[in-house]
């Protein structure tokens, strides 16, 4: 999550859908925000007491955090936006980065649907790296009562398209989006799966394919 009070936006970052670009190229503005020295000290204490104290919030925070601890006022002020993805594109997405900079985790895992089993199975102890892209997305935009209270949701899609009127709407200039953590050997995400392997993903994310209107074929 990525707060700015002087330009007024909050960020709901999710795992894999580009936020990590969206991060890095809203760097500057952040910058240039006069509380950045304040946030910059909460974030230390945080990390130096092992996040105990509860100053900060985490990077893959959901948007409840922030509807629960901000005054009512200022929340209602931000222009709140998070970039969801596909959910089918997301896993093979997350297969890639964990093969990248995390193969210890897959153990003797193989292949993908071998990855998808181990990844679903409730039975496996909880992993931040990989639990946070098994995270249905639409948790992350709801209050506690399950109404959306994000202002934007934009698609991991057409990132570049709707990152333009993101900075729009916060009215900033819109910076280059930089490249980050992108697999360049992958293949097209629905060569990845058996129809048993798709259906997988359908039910454990049907809430975010009826949400966000997505389908296995695009």
């Amino acid at each position: 999550m990525l707060l700015s009070l002087r330009y007024n936006f909050l960020f709901v970052h999710t795992a894999k859908t580009g936020g990590t670009s969206i991060r890095s190229a809203l760097r500057y503005y952040r910058w240039m925000d006069p509380w950045r020295i304040p946030l910059f000290v909460c974030s230390r204490l945080s990390a130096l007491s092992g996040h105990r104290l509860g100053c900060k919030f985490p990077r893959h925070a959901k948007l409840v955090a922030a509807y629960e601890m901000l005054p009512r006022e200022l929340f209602e002020r931000l222009f709140k936006f998070v970039f969801v993805r596909n959910p089918w594109d997301l896993q093979v997405s997350s297969w890639h980065h964990i093969r990248r900079e995390r193969p210890h985790l897959l153990g003797n895992i193989a292949d993908f649907e071998g990855f998808l089993r181990w990844k679903l199975d409730d039975a496996r102890p909880y992993h931040y790296i990989v639990d946070t892209s098994m995270e249905p997305q639409s948790d992350y935009i709801v209050d506690l009562h399950g109404a959306v209270r994000v202002d934007y949701i934009g698609r991991y899609e057409r990132l570049a398209e709707d990152f333009a009127e993101v900075c729009r709407r916060i009215g900033i200039r819109a910076p280059a989006l930089p490249h980050k953590r992108r697999a360049t050997d992958r293949q097209d995400y629905r060569s990845y799966y058996s129809p048993e392997s798709a259906q997988w993903i359908a039910d454990r994310f049907k809430r975010d394919i009826e949400l966000f209107d997505y389908r296995f074929d695009g």
